[in-house]
């Protein structure tokens, strides 16, 4: 089982609103296909663990997630950034905020927050 981060904001109107429907611009593994039109996002497992018991096997599984966001203009990347949050809040932990600049690759304005996922195995 992994985090559920695509379910969840796929079935978030905010989201799709901004990230689109078929497909959803929301990738995993960190990366986006080539040409992807912006803006959108992507997640990443960076950590994770099973929360482990002393007389029991683990019943839930913690992953730390990355994700970022990619657009045209700084206020396209608060907007979606704005959007994800709202909508993974109600299902995970923002832990913290990660990276705000102009991606020298991509000349995309680049946002980006960690999660912490609790899921019930």
């Amino acid at each position: 089982m992994i985090a559920p981060i695509f379910q969840v904001c796929a079935a978030s109107p905010a989201v799709t609103a901004l990230l689109g429907t078929g497909p959803t611009r929301l990738y995993p593994h960190g990366e986006a296909p080539e040409g992807t039109e912006r803006p959108y996002a992507v997640w990443q497992v960076v950590s994770g663990s099973p929360i482990n018991f002393l007389n029991c096997v683990p019943s839930t599984d913690r992953y730390g997630l990355q994700v970022d966001v990619y657009a045209e203009t700084a206020s396209a990347a608060d907007a979606v950034v704005n959007a994800l949050r709202r909508v993974i809040g109600q299902h995970a932990y923002i832990t913290g905020f990660g990276i705000d600049t102009k991606d020298e690759d991509t000349h995309s304005y680049r946002k980006g927050f960690d999660v912490a996922w609790l899921v019930s195995l």
